[in-house]
């Protein structure tokens, strides 16, 4: 675990229209749902986990995790769901100076996914991170300081801004890189193509673990 106290956070809030609907956590690649797959990412790497998800939170309750719901209404995209975390960790976990979020549908996330969003951010000097593979940045695998909730709510409520880049921006943001070759380790699931192509990569590339 790395030496900073970080909350993970799982955005489970998307409804998977392209999947037929319901849960893209639930998918299930090779013998284990997304969402343990995450969770097998995240635990061991954070204090603490929990899962930011709209609609009924028993659907969860198997996890034994606390379900955060967006505190901004209207469904208001990833950085609301960001600010749930950020909320819930200044609540309930006081130590907890940074929260890292993935989504809920990237089977394949890095086993040092924090300790390099830290790296990244320590080098750099700025107050937030964000993974980066090949020539994709993505905004939702990232690193987020407590200490910035506020900024943040005023931003959403405010101000009515929902794109992530725009507002990490004016903080700074480092990036944390990962090659995409043989496998992109933040390729998420979408559609049932993409939870074909999972399929085979997971068996291709984890074969033990799919035993």
């Amino acid at each position: 675990m790395p030496d900073f106290h970080t909350l993970g956070l799982i955005l489970a809030g998307g409804v998977a229209r392209r999947m037929g609907g319901g849960d893209k956590a639930r998918i299930k690649i090779g013998n284990k749902t997304i969402l343990q797959r995450v969770l097998g990412c995240l635990t061991p790497q954070c204090v603490r986990v929990i899962i930011n998800a709209n609609g009924d939170p028993a659907r969860f309750a198997d996890t034994g995790l606390p379900v955060v719901a967006d505190s901004v209404p209207d469904f208001a995209g990833p950085l609301a769901g960001i600010l749930a975390g950020l909320d819930w960790a200044a609540a309930n976990v006081p130590q907890c100076d940074w929260i890292a979020s993935a989504p809920g549908d990237c089977p394949f996330l890095p086993d040092n996914l924090v300790e390099r969003l830290h790296e990244a951010r320590s080098a750099a000097g700025t107050p937030l991170a964000c993974a980066r593979s090949g020539q994709w940045r993505h905004p939702v695998v990232a690193l987020w300081p407590v200490a910035l909730r506020e900024d943040l709510r005023r931003a959403l409520i405010d101000e009515g801004l929902h794109k992530i880049e725009i507002w990490t921006a004016r903080h700074g943001v480092a990036i944390a890189d990962w090659p995409d070759k043989p496998i992109d380790p933040f390729f998420n699931v979408n559609t049932p193509e993409d939870a074909a192509r999972a399929e085979e990569l997971a068996a291709q590339y984890h074969p033990s673990s799919e035993a």
